[in-house]
């Protein structure tokens, strides 16, 4: 069995461990943690899973392993991020906090921290071309490959994608433009102002990428605004849901909101689903 990264360095916009007033999981916490899930979690070949749309799911998006177009220009684009050793200034907004810290830090520091791996970016992308969504919203766009894998599932969808930090957010820019696609709008700042304008704005949100401010509260929040946009046939992708007591407390409290009907927990993001015509609750946890 081969062991994934399981802890982030702290040099992303979104998992700098400095700005963080929680612990996070250490190590050696977090690869418990992954062995029980690993050793535990139901089979990603699908056997005996009951539920249409989860077996579904496995067998036409976790285990399609085709090798699609889209993922060699963008995975040259983070080869080129993790060499990149040019210094920029990032803004952190402290984990929800007013105060915002400038530091300087180098772009392949940030790209071999921050940036989502390459297999849970591809499951994303095949996600959007299977389900189909018009409106998609990211919180946490990075330097934008999972921005990218997003945008490429569906070339008549629209891609809201949301980053704090501007220099963050000009890279990101560029790789959307170098790569063509049309279908995304880049929406910089705080996105405890951002988000909500956004909201406002869009009659509802079909899928949600959600690797924004990883603690309770914000993540609780995200989740409300969502759900206020959301239709019966909306999908929500959590991020690092076991990454600390905060987020595995937030996970909790989403799996037993009483609109949610359905969650798939993928150790590293979890799928959650609100369709009304699943009258009982179902919740998996599934190796991939």
């Amino acid at each position: 069995m081969h062991l994934p990264i399981l802890f982030k360095s702290g040099q992303g916009n979104n998992s700098q461990l400095s700005i963080f007033n929680f612990p996070l999981y250490s190590p050696f916490t977090l690869t418990v943690k992954y062995l029980r899930y690993y050793f535990t979690a139901s089979s990603g070949k699908g056997h005996g899973i009951h539920s249409p749309f989860v077996f579904d799911f496995i067998k036409h998006v976790l285990n399609d392993r085709q090798a699609y177009p889209c993922y060699t220009g963008i995975e040259s684009r983070r080869a080129a991020l993790l060499k990149d050793t040019t210094t920029i200034e990032v803004e952190d907004f402290g984990a929800g906090s007013s105060v915002i810290k400038t530091n300087k830090r180098v772009v392949r520091h940030i790209a071999g921290s921050s940036l989502k791996s390459k297999k849970f970016s591809q499951l994303l992308f095949r996600m959007v071309k299977h389900y189909q969504p018009k409106t998609i919203v990211e919180l946490g766009t990075s330097f934008g490959i999972t921005t990218a894998y997003l945008a490429s599932g569906n070339e008549n969808a629209m891609v809201y994608t949301c980053e704090g930090a501007k220099n963050i957010a000009a890279i990101a820019g560029q790789h959307f433009s170098s790569l063509q696609l049309n279908n995304v709008e880049l929406i910089p700042g705080d996105f405890t102002q951002t988000l909500p304008a956004l909201l406002q704005q869009l009659p509802q949100v079909d899928l949600a990428f959600i690797d924004g401010n990883h603690r309770k509260a914000p993540t609780l929040d995200y989740f409300t605004g969502f759900l206020n946009s959301s239709t019966g046939s909306t999908i929500l992708i959590f991020d690092d849901i076991h990454w600390s007591d905060e987020m595995e407390a937030a996970w909790e409290a989403i799996r037993q909101h009483s609109r949610v009907t359905l969650t798939i927990d993928l150790f590293f993001i979890g799928i959650v689903c609100i369709n009304p015509a699943v009258k009982v609750k179902q919740h998996f946890t599934i190796r991939f």
